[in-house]
Parts: C-alpha cells; sequence; structure tokens
C-alpha cells in the first residue's frame, strides 16, 4: 500500500546547519529505503512564503499568497512510499529528520482508477 508521509517543521526555528544535515540524513534514508522497494518519491518543500494558494469560488479562481493557513508547524516536505502496513509506514516515519523536530503525519494513498501511471 501507498503512504503519503507528510513532514511538518516549524520552518522559523531551523538553522540553515540544520536543514542541510535533515537534507543529508534523508537522502541516505531513501537509499535505504530504495533498496527494500519502499521508495516512490520525496522532496523538501521551498518555505511557506514562497506558497501560493488558490480557491474556486462561484467559478472565479482566488489566488493568495502564502498558505491556506497560519500554523505553529507549516508543511515542509513529504515521502511516499510503498510499505506492507501501517506499522511499516510508522517505522519508515520514525527514521525521518523532521521526526525528531516536528510531526511526521502518515496518510493512506487513495488508489483512483483511470489515473496514469508510469
Amino acid at each position: 500500500m501507498k503512504y503519503m508521509l507528510l513532514i511538518y517543521i516549524d520552518e522559523q526555528v531551523l538553522s540553515e546547519t540544520t536543514r542541510e544535515a535533515c537534507y543529508a540524513e534523508s537522502v541516505q534514508l531513501t537509499h535505504q529505503i530504495k533498496s527494500r522497494g519502499q521508495y516512490l518519491a520525496a522532496n523538501p518543500l521551498h518555505p511557506t512564503s514562497t506558497a501560493t494558494s488558490v480557491r474556486v469560488r462561484n467559478g472565479t479562481p482566488l489566488v493568495t499568497d502564502g498558505p491556506f493557513a497560519e500554523t505553529r508547524e507549516q508543511l515542509g516536505g513529504y515521502f511516499l512510499i510503498d510499505a506492507k502496513d501501517r506499522d511499516e509506514a510508522i517505522g519508515i516515519a520514525a527514521r525521518i529528520p523532521g521526526a525528531r523536530l516536528g510531526t511526521v503525519e502518515i496518510r493512506p494513498v487513495m488508489e483512483i482508477a483511470g489515473l496514469p501511471t508510469d
């Protein structure tokens, strides 16, 4: 089953040194889970200051700068994995450096028929 691991961190408290260390450790983790056939994708996201939110109301797109909501932690990146079950996904999530600095949300991915595949 596919799982999306969403990494939430307070981007204001991360130093550049800590951020780079997280990236390096995350790269190592991706190689480890790839060797087990569990890696599908992973990437950090640019800061929320670069975000754009789009809402369509009455057929009109409303575009605003920034994230949808102000929160203590911001979505900082993701891993998309293939795990046999929730427990295996938890094990991988616990190894993500962001789990030590923030929160990793685990969400099963819904499979919808008709979507393009690789």
